[in-house]
């Protein structure tokens, strides 16, 4: 039986794909947990998100990213099948693979040098990919547009569908015993005696722990703990198509079709604040490219086409942080929700029951940054 309790052993202050995961880990690992989320108004990044399972071209410049992806998409399957026993919702994983397209052969020779330079550092790590002419991608991509040189094929790519994920995490949370708490965001942070007292709509919480994990709200609930986190949005667009019968063996890094057999099609970054209008020369943009791939998308009907926020730092890369100030606390925030939700599910969620990030985190410390980090 679920308590009603305000005290438990762990606040989760966010209840997107990143605090959802870590919630539904804790949980499962029999950890009091209760999630304060916010409500249908708030900016979710997780509404909006595109559903790869992505290895392929992660970790350029930082070897630890190469194999903290890698890792999380090795446990993928058996993260959905766990998924499925615990909530009864089948998250529509699959693995067919993911291709990055070129449209010409600089564009092919940039990547694969980026590709090469990731290998270098992570070289422990067996991430197959292959470089594809047009002929040799076409196997994987039909109905390739003849102004595509190239591209490069990876078979540990995969895609899955991120409402889905989200609806499963925060009911396999509940059925291990955890709560979630809609309209409920967090509006203070008090630590006293080893003890967090949080303040959520109307109501006190309090908790030995807690994992700051609100997207865009992150940094205004760090500064609760003196950490500074440099986290900006980033404008994203996704145009929605009818159904069609399965015509995309592949993921690829701007289109990839659903299981019901719409096609996603995306791929823009843009600075814009907190405007999430789309945007019809983003929208323009993104069809241009996809039309100039796979011509055959013209003749297809737009049924959907919605902006989201992506929550991004300034290298990109996620940032894992525990206060030294404030024992108990810590800090998740990624782009890579998706991605990397059975590695917060599975890895990150025991190192917080335990209490401790390991030394390999490290270098995703909000120190990186130099700001005044919590510490």
């Amino acid at each position: 039986m679920v308590s009603d309790s305000n005290s438990t052993e762990v606040l989760v202050a966010g209840g997107g794909l990143v605090g959802a995961a870590i919630a539904y880990g804790l949980a499962r690992r029999g950890v009091a947990t209760i999630v304060l989320d916010g409500g249908d108004d708030a900016l979710r990044p997780s509404r909006g998100n595109f559903g790869l399972v992505r290895v392929q071209g992660k970790g350029f410049g930082c070897p630890a990213y190469s194999r903290l992806t890698y890792d999380s998409a090795v446990a993928w399957q058996g993260f959905a099948d766990d998924l499925k026993a615990a909530s009864g919702i089948d998250v529509a994983y699959s693995k067919p693979g993911g291709a990055i397209v070129a449209l010409s052969d600089e564009e092919l020779e940039t990547y694969c040098a980026k590709l090469e330079a990731i290998g270098r550092d992570a070289d422990d790590l067996p991430v197959d990919y292959e470089v594809l002419d047009r002929p040799g991608l076409a196997k994987h991509l039909p109905g390739l547009g003849p102004d595509v040189a190239g591209g490069v094929y990876c078979p540990l790519d995969g895609h899955v569908n991120p409402l889905y994920l989200l609806r499963a995490l925060q009911l396999g949370l509940q059925v291990h015993g955890g709560r979630y708490l809609a309209n409920h965001e967090v509006t203070q942070i008090d630590s006293r005696s080893g003890e967090f007292r949080v303040r959520a709509g109307s109501r006190d919480f309090t908790a030995g722990k807690i994992v700051i994990a609100a997207g865009h709200g992150t940094p205004r609930l760090a500064a609760m703990i003196d950490a500074q986190v440099p986290v900006n949005p980033e404008h994203g667009q996704i145009i929605v198509t009818e159904r069609i019968r399965p015509v995309l063996k592949v993921t690829t890094s701007f289109a990839r079709q659903t299981e019901e057999g719409s096609i996603m099609i995306g791929v823009s970054r843009v600075g814009r604040g907190y405007d999430t209008t789309a945007h019809l020369e983003t929208s323009r943009d993104i069809a241009k490219r996809a039309t100039t791939v796979f011509p055959f998308l013209r003749s297809l009907r737009v049924v959907r086409i919605w902006a989201c926020l992506r929550t991004m730092t300034p290298d990109g890369l996620p940032i894992y942080q525990q206060s030294k100030s404030h024992p108990g606390a810590f800090i998740v925030t990624c782009h890579s929700g998706v991605t990397l939700a059975a590695a917060h599910a599975l890895q990150l969620a025991r190192y917080i029951a335990e209490g401790a990030l390991p030394e390999e985190l490290d270098c995703f410390g909000c120190e990186r940054f130099d700001v005044q980090a919590a510490a």
